[in-house]
């Protein structure tokens, strides 16, 4: 989980060994969530990857991106808080 356009789609399509996950410059590509089950130090589970998390807004389509996220969140044992190395945390990612 994160912002948009942090790298979550690249992390997730690293692990899962595929292009599964669309990658853009341009935020918002991923809205839905996408799964995939992935193998990584002999250990395998399912990966999510979801939109990125915007604070609480009226936009239509935000704010079912938003709730797609909190479904993967609410049923996720683990949950992995991406971020931009350039810009670091930011007071939007408090709101997540």
């Amino acid at each position: 989980m994160g912002r948009p356009n942090v790298g979550k789609s690249t992390l997730f399509n690293a692990l899962a060994g595929e292009k599964i996950s669309i990658v853009k410059d341009t935020p918002g590509v991923t809205r839905d969530r996408i799964y995939a089950d992935v193998t990584w130090l002999d250990k395998t589970f399912t990966m999510i990857d979801t939109g990125g998390i915007e604070p609480d807004s009226s936009d239509i389509i935000l704010s079912q991106m938003r709730e797609q996220a909190q479904i993967a969140i609410d049923t996720a044992d683990v949950i992995i808080f991406i971020t931009d190395v350039h810009q670091g945390l930011v007071d939007s990612d408090a709101d997540g």
